[in-house]
């Protein structure tokens, strides 16, 4: 490479990095004044933190330069893992899809290993492209859950599903039709005969049904039979 062409790269990422400086800039100086927490993040960088407002950073106590230096660690450090296995696909794609809409999620925060996650609502835009129309940057704004509100036993509940449901989808997956509406019905409280007669079949066929999806699903336990049924929405 030419000592011209690397002049006119060096001058290219110069004045992109004021773009992004002066795009932040017109942010940071109403950030503090909106009702939740305001994050940008450079996807140039795997999506490590470029500002965060006042506000956020007072809750986790650190100063921006500690976060900058985190590096993608940030996600590690302050997120619950668990529920990041569900909204960080759905965040992925959405960026791929490179469209002006907003993608949602919910997502569980602490500021110290051992302190008690606290539930966001979070959603998230695009908010810069470079030159060529793919994403740099997101901005996505993070509003907090009163611990005491029924939403977040919803959502706390909606995790555990999800949870539960990528980890025995394989198991789930060796049922067959048939033992799907058996397993409903279980999980419904219906007696064997009861099984038999709506789905016009006989009390023995029910009973080896059951003992085909105990044995496939690894439980004799109905409360993890309900979860089953829970997670995979047959109830």
């Amino acid at each position: 490479m030419t000592t011209k062409a690397i002049d006119s790269s060096q001058l290219f990422e110069e004045g992109l990095e004021e773009q992004i400086r002066q795009k932040i800039d017109t942010i940071a100086a109403v950030a503090d004044e909106l009702p939740g927490v305001l994050l940008i993040h450079n996807l140039r960088k795997q999506l490590a933190v470029e500002y965060m407002s006042p506000r956020g950073l007072q809750h986790l106590g650190v100063s921006l330069e500690q976060l900058r230096e985190m590096g993608t660690e940030y996600h590690n450090t302050y997120f619950n893992p668990e529920d990041a296995k569900d909204y960080v696909p759905k965040v992925t794609a959405f960026i791929e899809e490179n469209n002006d809409g907003i993608v949602s999620f919910f997502q569980q925060v602490r500021a110290r290993k051992g302190d008690p996650w606290s539930w966001h609502f979070s959603t998230t835009k695009i908010f810069m492209r470079d030159g060529a129309g793919a994403p740099l940057l997101t901005i996505t704004m993070a509003y907090p859950i009163d611990p005491l509100h029924h939403v977040t036993t919803k959502v706390a509940r909606l995790l555990d599903e999800n949870n539960f449901l990528r980890k025995n989808f394989h198991r789930f997956s060796k049922l067959s039709g048939r033992e799907q509406e058996v397993l409903q019905l279980m999980a419904l409280g219906q007696s064997a005969s009861e099984t038999a007669e709506e789905l016009c079949i006989s009390v023995t066929t029910v009973e080896t049904h059951r003992r085909n999806i105990k044995k496939k699903l690894d439980t004799n336990s109905f409360f993890e039979l309900t979860q089953y049924a829970r997670a995979f929405n047959l109830i």
